[in-house]
Parts: structure tokens; sequence; C-alpha cells
């Protein structure tokens, strides 16, 4: 699998459509609409749950036969600010009309109905750092294991200053061998601040097999099967990715790179 990188396929309504079969993988979708004022997105979410991300900007949101009025109050996501979100159920539909320019991410994943539709942000989620030094970044934990609020779905943010790594040092979950690690497919959308600028992400298994590295720009969406993943902000450009995650169960356990797996240790004694 090399075709790891997709790119929007315009600038207004829904501009990445990922679904497992596109994707060629079993778990992870996800949807990013790009609205203006009056504009509006619907789906229903048949099998599987959704998390809806208004990572910029205003929409009236109803779902699930409730109305969640109008939602979203970071106009420009660099703010870091902590998002307003809404868990959606399989079984269930949702719309969301957009009262200012928006951007909203769809992220999907097999449903089982054990959760009932509900907002997720932004009351508890707080930006929190992560790493040291050149490998300092800063989460918005959405919808992460220590949050029972979804049946497969792990979400979160993660901005990464110029010139810092992020997603390492190099880890991999690909194996359903629990609690040694989880297999859980991943997809990042990004967004780089000034807009014109990229970043860098490879994606690799030890054994060569896979090694592609892709320069990504604002909007993008890069695929994560199997292997490693580290990304990177080059000096100037602040990054941005919305993190998606799901597999066989809600765990997230990882594996680092042998190879890359001293800095972790240098960098955390105490594990």
């Amino acid at each position: 699998m090399t075709d790891l990188l997709r790119k929007p396929s315009g600038t207004n309504g829904k501009v990445h459509d990922i679904t497992p079969e596109s994707a060629g993988w079993g778990y992870v979708g996800f949807g990013l609409y790009r609205l203006t004022p009056g504009q509006s997105a619907a789906e229903a979410t048949g099998d599987r749950e959704a998390i809806l991300v208004l990572v910029e900007g205003r929409a009236r949101i109803t779902a699930g036969g409730a109305d969640f009025g109008e939602m979203g109050d970071r106009m420009d996501v660099f703010e870091k600010t902590p998002p307003h979100c809404l868990y959606v159920p399989n079984g269930s539909d949702w719309q969301a009309v957009a009262t200012t320019d928006c951007v909203l991410a769809v992220c999907t994943a097999p449903g089982r109905g054990n959760h009932p539709v509900r907002r997720l942000g932004p009351e508890g989620i707080t930006l929190t750092p992560r790493g040291q030094g050149a490998n300092t970044r800063f989460i918005n934990n959405i919808a992460m294991e220590a949050r029972e609020v979804a049946d497969s779905l792990l979400v979160t943010e993660v901005f990464t200053p110029a010139g810092n790594w992020s997603s390492y040092p190099s880890h991999r979950h690909d194996e359903d061998d629990f609690p040694r690690m989880t297999y859980l497919e991943e997809t990042y959308y990004m967004r780089l601040n000034p807009a014109q600028g990229f970043g860098i992400q490879r994606v690799y298994t030890e054994d060569g097999a896979l090694d592609v590295t892709m320069a990504v720009k604002n909007h993008d969406v890069t695929l994560v099967p199997k292997g490693h993943h580290p990304c990177g902000a080059p000096y100037g450009y602040e990054m941005y990715y919305l993190n998606v995650m799901a597999g066989p169960r809600r765990n997230w356990r990882f594996q680092n790179d042998p190879d890359h797996d001293w800095i972790y240790r240098r960098d955390n004694p105490e594990a």
C-alpha cells in the first residue's frame, strides 16, 4: 500500500471522503466538509459511529433527534482552544448548517450502540504538553481511551511547534496483541501555519517492506495502515493534525522502533 497521501478534492463542500473501502482497511473512516454560511452537511451513520469535530468556525447541529444549537467558537484552529465536538452513535443521523465559514471533520468507525449522542467538547478537553525539547507538542484529547465515550473511535488533536517532531520517537500499533500492542488504523488531517507551509511524514515498517516519506500540505490527509509514522514541522511552520484511530478494541498500546527507543528511555528514565 503506497497511496497514503490523500489530497482534498476542492475547497468547498465535502473535500475528503475516506472510507474503509477506499483506504483498503477495515475500521477508520474520515470525511471533511468546508462550508460557507448557510451551507449544510448531513449524513446517516448506518452501522458506524461518528465524532463530529468543529475544527474551525460555527454551525447549528442536530443529531439523533436532538438539537444542539450553534456549536463552535474556534475561528482559527491555531488558536489552540478546545474544539466543540459531538458523538453520534450508529443507527442515527446528523445535520450541520454553517453559521460562519467552517471546517467540520467527520471521524467514523464501527459502532455497537453502547453510547448515546452527546457533546464531547469543549468541556473536558485541556491542552496538554507532551515530550521535551524539539519533541515537544501539545495535545487536545477529544476521545482517547480514558474517556469512555465511544465504541471504537479514538480521536485527538496535536499541535507541533515549528521545527519540532511529533509521533516520535517512531512507534507502531499494528498487531492485535493486547496488552503489548493493539491494532489501530490511523488517519492524520493536516494543517499548516502559515497555510502555504508543508510538513513531513514518514510511514515505514522495520523490515523496509513499507517505506513512504510524504510532504504534507494544508488540508491533506495521510493514512497509516501499519508501521511507524513520525512527522515533523519545518522551521517557520507550525503544524496541526487531527488523529483518528480505530481497530478491534478501543485501547492504544504501541511499541517504539527499537532503533530509536533509546530516545524515549533517555527522556523518560522513570518508564
